[in-house]
């Protein structure tokens, strides 16, 4: 399955989560409105942007420079990237998915997922 698929399947199993071109890359959004990942290049390979909450971007680019990266544009505000090209740990890209997922969903849909136990790994 290439990244593309998994990071889809993974994506919209959450709630209210849907797919479209944005800046000419796939992207996942909560209820069209705010992004939960998108697939950009990155140094001719795909990577996973997401947002991300304060001082993980931080954590993640020290600790692991070869794998994760901060992204043009969006970087400044704490977005992560992560290179789908190297290691890709798909257990971590859905908790990374889901993180971003409960760092810019509504409450209530937050809480159907806390309900529904999670999105399916």
């Amino acid at each position: 399955m290439d990244h593309l698929s998994r990071l889809r399947e993974i994506c919209m199993a959450l709630p209210e989560v849907n797919e479209r071109l944005s800046h000419g890359s796939p992207t996942f959004f909560v209820r069209d409105k705010r992004v939960v990942a998108t697939v950009h290049d990155h140094q001719g390979e795909d990577a996973l942007w997401a947002p991300a909450p304060t001082g993980v971007q931080a954590q993640l680019v020290e600790s692991e420079p070869e794998r994760f990266f901060v992204p043009p544009y969006v970087g400044p505000s704490g977005w992560i990237g992560l290179r789908l090209d190297v290691d890709v740990d798909w257990d971590e890209i859905a908790a990374i998915v889901e993180e971003s997922y409960r760092h810019v969903a509504p409450k209530k849909l937050i809480a159907r997922l806390d309900a529904d136990e999670g999105p399916e790994r």
